[in-house]
């Protein structure tokens, strides 16, 4: 969240300073403002409903299916002796196995496959950005790619899907009676406060994502209106590339965390 106040701080500077900049006689705050919106693609006619797809969704659906051709094409010849694109793939699932049963303990299989789903797709679509052509000197890139987890409605969808998750786990392996037990444990005085958890940790993890990727995109897109040469490509190697990496391994490791908690 500090990045996305240092971001909004830093353009309403620029713009008491330099008025209006940018394309199209806009201002900043003005392009600041397109780039972060989330826009409407086309509308599916369901007859009941007409529902909205927007560019996010879209750019989850081209996620999906890289990573699902991906799968499909590293795994349809597996070998006794591996070569290197199995021996990655395999490299991956044991690093991830390895996480699981070291994090979550002897419960650790059922959860594995989705804490390595989750890893990669936060990996592609946290760095997304980086993909995008630099622009600058009056011209627009060829082709922009956005994170679609700059939309806190992707965000809230993952955070929502572990705490889900959690609350399954708890019952299947405490039971009902010994989830209720939970609730009020040490003492009996904290079953409000052990309710709001549910609230809060899953509020923690979307926002937490979703204000650092936005910041970062925000922050991206200044330095580029700014020194649109050079510079951008050395800032998108921390705001694109390991920012975007670092908060996948946050969000990874806090949901690993919580899942834990839950079934020991």
């Amino acid at each position: 969240m500090k990045k996305i106040c240092l971001a909004l701080i830093f353009a309403l500077s620029l713009l008491m300073l330099h008025g209006e900049t940018g394309h199209e006689s806009k201002s900043m705050g003005e392009q600041i403002n397109e780039a972060i919106a989330i826009n409407v693609v086309f509308t599916a006619d369901l007859g009941f409903y007409k529902l909205p797809i927007t560019d996010t969704v879209i750019s989850t659906w081209i996620i999906m299916a890289i990573l699902i051709g991906g799968s499909i094409f590293l795994t349809r010849n597996l070998q006794d002796v591996p070569g290197r694109p199995q021996a990655l793939v395999e490299g991956f699932v044991e690093f991830i196995n390895n996480f699981a049963k070291n994090n979550i303990g002897h419960h650790w299989r059922p959860y594995a496959p989705y804490i390595g789903t989750v890893a990669l797709f936060l990996a592609l679509a946290n760095c997304a950005s980086i993909l995008t052509p630099v622009a600058g000197f009056g011209f627009e890139p060829l082709f922009e790619i956005k994170p679609p987890t700059r939309d806190i409605n992707i965000t809230a969808a993952f955070a929502v899907s572990t705490i889900g998750i959690v609350i399954f786990s708890r019952f299947r392996y405490k039971g009902p009676l010994g989830f209720l037990k939970s609730l009020f444990k040490p003492v009996a005085f904290m079953l409000p406060f052990n309710l709001l958890e549910y609230i809060v940790r899953p509020l923690s993890l979307c926002l937490r994502l979703f204000g650092n990727i936005l910041g970062a995109f925000i922050i991206m897109r200044l330095v580029e209106a700014l020194v649109p040469v050079l510079i951008p490509p050395i800032f998108g190697l921390y705001f694109d590339l390991f920012d975007g990496a670092l908060q996948t391994i946050v969000f990874v490791f806090l949901s690993t965390i919580f899942i834990a908690e839950a079934v020991e």
